[in-house]
């Protein structure tokens, strides 16, 4: 069989990008068991309530949801166990501290495989305030309406 190349996208967490201001992404592997690796391959998971914890030096993603597999039979996974981020030493001390200054947490944005191997992207993220939510989504529309405006013109010139 030949081998996978390339990035497939299985879940993404929209909802992180419009709840937090984006300052830092990493690229993490992730340990998984064989039924959690066929579900994913199905192309289902939630990255909805995930989260990612420090502990002892090591990084763990809690909270997301990979459905159990459908023909797996009693060596099946939790659906919302926690696992393993692979990561360098370097990156998780640096995140750790980063990640304790007020304000701050670590969330999951993307779930995808890249050359066949399950991959997170991880952000350091700080919380938005109501205000900055409405701010963003205003600046969106502004940015929207001007292209319109602009195509509009264009085909006009055209025409």
């Amino acid at each position: 069989m030949a081998k996978e190349t390339g990035r497939k996208l299985i879940a993404q967490n929209k909802k992180a990008r419009h709840d937090y201001t984006i300052l830092d992404t990493y690229e993490c592997g992730l340990v998984l068991t064989g039924t959690e690796v066929k579900s994913l391959r199905q192309g289902r998971a939630s990255l909805v309530d995930g989260f990612v914890q420090i502990d002892d030096h090591e990084a763990w993603l809690h909270n997301v949801h990979v459905p159990e597999y459908t023909q797996g039979t009693w060596t099946n996974h939790s659906a919302r166990r926690k696992r393993k981020l692979l990561m360098h030493r370097a990156e998780i001390d640096k995140l750790e501290s980063k990640a304790q200054e007020s304000g701050h947490t670590i969330v999951p944005l993307a779930l995808y495989f890249k050359d066949g191997r399950a991959k997170v992207e991880i952000a350091l993220a700080k919380g938005k305030k109501e205000y900055d939510k409405r701010q963003t989504l205003r600046e969106k529309q502004d940015r929207r309406e001007t292209d319109r405006a602009v195509s509009a013109a264009k085909k006009r010139q055209r025409a």
